[in-house]
C-alpha cells in the first residue's frame, strides 16, 4: 500500500503550480483541442480536465508524471479493510470567499457521476464509494470490498462548491456563475470557439503561479496555430503538427518541449448488435455483423500497419501500441507487443470466418481531437480496403462526434460501428482503461463508461474486479497485466499507437511536458 504524505510530495505539489512570486503578466496559449465545457464533471475529456485543474483543485494532486501528492486533502490512509480516511486542508477558501470543508467533498462525489447529457462521465472513478462526513475536515470513503486504488481514483475528481456548484447546471458553469473553485485561477470569461480567460487567485492556498492572467485560444488548424505563434499572436501552442516540428526546431526564436503521454489511440468495434448500422455486405446488402467474430477483429488488427502510421502519418513522433499503456506504467504486460502487420494472414482469417469477399464498413472519428486524427482514420481505411474490407471514412468535430459515438442511435446507444478514439489514463495506471474501455458496460456500477463498442466478457470482468480489490501491489500489477493480455487476445479494442506530444513556445519560455497531455499554465516556466 502506497500512501504519500512526505515533505517531498508536498514540495512536488508546490512545484507543479510553478515557482516564483506572481507578477503582473499575461500569457496567451493556442490550444489544439478546445474544452467542451467549463463544467468540470460534464465530460471526462483531456482538454476539459486540463482546464478544470486551473479553477478546481482535487483532494489529491498529480504532478507531471501523474505521481500523487497532497491537494485539498493533507493525508489519506486506510483505517480498516473497507474504509479510507481523508484529512482535509483547513483554511482554504473558494473564489467567492466561502470556506472549503467536508460538505463540498460529499456533494462533489454525488454530482460528478450524474451530470445530464454527459458524453463520458466520472462514474468510473466515483461508483462503489460511499462518503461519510466525520467532521468538517475529515471524510471517510467506504467500499464494499478492499480498494487499494482509492488515491488514484480520487485524484481525478475536481472539487466544487456546495453553495453554488453542486446544484449548478452545465449552462451555469459555462456562464461562470457556478464556476467557483479553490484553484490557482478564477473564471473570467468563456466564449466557445474563441477564448477562455482566467485570472490569478490572489488568495490561493498554495504557491501562486507566475502568470496573473491567462487567455486560452482554441485554434483547430495546425498551420494556423504555428502561424499564430510565429506572428507573436500567442506565446505558446499545444499540439505542434508533426510536419512542422523539424522547421520549428531550427528556429532560434522558438523553444520546443516534447514528451510521451499515456494516451493510447485505438479502435472500438461494435460487439453488441447483430445488425450494425455501418456494416454491409460486399454489394451493399444487409448482413449479420461480422465484427462479432473474434477472427474478423483479429484480421482487422493484422491489416493495420502500425509502423507505417508512426513513420508516415505521425512523422515518427509516436510509438506503436500493443496494449493499453506504454512501458513504465503500473499494470502493463511485458508479454504484449504490437500486432505484426500481416495482410495475407488477415485475408486468410477473413476467409476462415466466412468473409472471403470482405464486406463494407465505415470508420468514424474526430477531426480535431487527437494528433493527425483524420489522417489516421484515412490511413486505416486504406489499409482495410487493401485486404477486402471496403472502408469509407467519416470524420467530424469532436463536439459532435463524442455524443454520437456514445449515445447517438435512436435507442440512445452508441451510433457507430467502428470508431477511432483515444484514452488517457487519468489515474496513471492500467485499471483506468480496463474499467472504462474493456469491462462490460454497467452504468450503475461505474464500469464501461467509455466502452462504446460494448465488448463484454465475464471472465475478463472478473479479472479486472479481482485486481481492483487486491491490496498487494505486486499481485495487483500481475492481475492488471493478465486482464490486459486477455482483452488484447479477445480483441476487445485494437490499439494503434501512443501519442508523443509537442508544445512550442516563444524564446524565453519552456513547457514541462506531462504524461496526461494537459496544457497547464502552471507548467510554463521562464528560462
Amino acid at each position: 500500500m502506497k500512501h504519500v504524505t512526505t515533505a517531498f510530495a508536498v514540495a512536488a505539489s508546490v512545484l507543479a503550480l510553478g515557482a516564483g512570486a506572481a507578477t503582473a503578466e499575461k500569457i496567451t496559449i493556442g490550444l489544439a483541442s478546445e474544452p467542451t465545457s467549463i463544467d468540470p464533471h460534464f465530460h471526462n475529456l483531456g482538454p476539459n480536465n486540463a482546464l478544470s485543474v486551473h479553477i478546481f483543485d482535487r483532494l489529491i494532486a498529480q504532478d507531471d508524471k501523474q505521481r500523487l501528492s497532497p491537494g485539498l486533502a493533507v493525508s489519506w490512509k486506510p483505517i480498516d479493510d473497507l474504509t479510507w480516511e481523508f484529512k482535509l486542508r483547513e483554511g482554504v477558501k473558494f473564489h467567492d470567499g466561502t470556506d472549503f470543508n467536508a460538505d463540498d467533498v460529499i456533494c462533489t462525489f454525488e454530482r460528478a457521476p450524474n451530470v445530464p447529457n454527459s458524453p463520458s462521465g466520472y462514474g468510473t472513478y466515483t461508483k462503489g464509494k460511499t462518503l461519510e462526513k466525520i467532521d468538517d475536515y475529515t471524510v471517510h470513503f467506504k467500499t464494499a470490498e478492499p480498494y487499494p486504488l482509492m488515491g488514484n481514483d480520487v485524484s481525478t475528481i475536481p472539487i466544487i462548491s456546495d453553495s453554488v456548484g453542486c446544484g449548478g447546471t452545465t449552462e451555469e458553469f459555462n456562464a461562470g456563475t457556478a464556476a467557483v473553485g479553490t484553484g490557482p485561477y478564477k473564471f473570467v470569461d468563456y466564449k466557445p470557439g474563441e477564448s477562455i480567460t482566467l485570472a490569478i487567485n490572489q488568495d490561493y492556498w498554495g504557491e501562486k503561479p507566475i502568470w496573473t492572467e491567462v487567455e486560452y485560444r482554441p485554434i483547430k488548424s495546425g498551420p494556423s496555430r504555428v502561424a499564430a505563434l510565429l506572428a507573436g499572436d500567442v506565446d505558446m501552442i499545444s499540439g505542434v503538427p508533426t510536419t512542422d516540428i523539424a522547421t520549428l526546431e531550427a528556429n532560434d526564436d522558438i523553444q520546443l518541449s516534447q514528451g510521451v503521454s499515456n494516451r493510447v489511440i485505438y479502435l472500438h468495434l461494435d460487439q453488441f448488435r447483430e445488425n450494425s448500422p455501418f456494416v454491409k455486405g460486399p454489394n451493399g446488402e444487409d448482413i449479420k455483423n461480422p465484427l462479432l467474430d473474434q477472427r474478423v477483429r483479429k484480421a482487422i488488427s493484422m491489416a493495420i500497419n502500425r509502423d507505417a502510421i508512426v513513420d508516415r502519418v505521425m512523422e515518427g513522433v509516436a510509438i506503436s501500441a500493443g496494449q493499453l499503456l506504454p512501458d513504465g506504467f503500473f499494470g502493463v504486460s511485458e508479454k504484449l507487443q504490437p500486432v505484426a502487420y500481416d495482410p495475407e494472414g488477415a485475408k486468410a482469417l477473413m476467409a476462415e470466418a466466412g468473409y472471403p469477399d470482405g464486406f463494407q464498413l465505415t470508420i468514424h472519428g474526430p477531426n480535431d481531437r487527437y494528433i493527425n486524427d483524420a489522417k489516421i482514420a484515412e490511413a486505416i481505411g486504406q489499409m482495410l480496403t487493401r485486404v477486402g474490407i471496403q472502408t469509407a471514412v467519416e470524420t467530424m468535430p469532436r463536439s459532435v462526434y463524442f455524443g454520437r459515438a456514445s449515445s447517438g442511435s435512436p435507442e440512445g446507444l452508441p451510433e457507430f460501428s467502428f470508431i477511432l478514439v483515444g484514452w488517457g489514463a487519468g489515474s496513471g495506471e492500467a485499471s483506468s482503461p480496463l474499467k472504462s474501455l474493456i469491462h462490460s458496460y454497467d452504468k450503475d456500477a461505474g464500469f464501461g463508461s467509455s466502452n462504446r463498442g460494448r465488448h463484454s466478457d465475464p471472465v475478463i470482468d472478473a479479472k479486472i474486479e479481482e485486481a481492483l480489490r487486491t491490496v498487494d501491489d505486486d499481485k495487483r500489477q500481475a492481475l492488471l497485466a493478465e486482464a490486459t493480455e486477455m482483452a488484447i487476445e479477445n480483441v476487445a479494442i485494437i490499439p494503434t499507437h501512443f501519442q508523443v506530444n509537442t508544445w512550442a513556445a516563444k524564446k524565453g519560455l519552456r513547457y514541462i511536458p506531462r504524461t496526461d497531455e494537459y496544457t497547464l499554465v502552471m507548467g510554463v516556466v521562464k528560462e
